[in-house]
């Protein structure tokens, strides 16, 4: 039950939220970017190095992720991919994504998509702020609990 990191794209302090937690929870962590990474020494970290290209860290991720995974990324495909293999995905802003809510961002993601091609001028997103660090920390929490109860369960249930 590692925790993947679209990192090419996720915001540094996130990534310094996700190092605490990894060595807090021991879980392990794969960061997968096209560009090499400086993390944290650590039996916990690890960064995977892909070739440069479109959508290639994507790929490599929906390609190793399994259901008991945890995928960080602002990647709407990337997320409903995730989803659809049956892991949960968590964006930089602390939004979970769920079968319920991802068509639905699909379909915006798409729209704005087709504005921008147009010559629209749409903006990107907003900066990242105290609340969304605080919510991401909060979800990513939540999921790490979820996990360690899965196992304990999972122990009792062996014994």
């Amino acid at each position: 039950m590692p925790i993947w990191v679209d990192a090419d794209a996720c915001p540094k302090v996130i990534k310094e939220v996700l190092y605490r937690a990894a060595e807090r929870s021991q879980t392990e962590l794969i960061l997968v970017a096209n560009q090499p990474l400086s993390v944290p020494p650590s039996r916990f970290i690890r960064t995977l190095r892909v070739a440069a290209g479109f959508d290639v860290a994507d790929n490599e991720i929906v390609q190793r992720v399994s259901r008991e995974d945890l995928v960080i990324t602002a990647d709407i495909p990337l997320a409903a991919e995730v989803l659809a293999k049956g892991a949960a995905a968590l964006n930089p802003r602390g939004e979970r994504y769920s079968d319920a809510t991802i068509r639905e961002r699909l379909t915006m993601r798409d729209f704005m998509d087709t504005m921008r091609a147009s010559g629209v001028q749409t903006g990107g997103p907003a900066t990242l702020n105290q609340r969304d660090r605080q919510q991401f920390a909060a979800e990513l929490d939540k999921w790490l609990l979820q996990q360690r109860r899965h196992r304990e369960q999972d122990n009792a249930a062996g014994q």
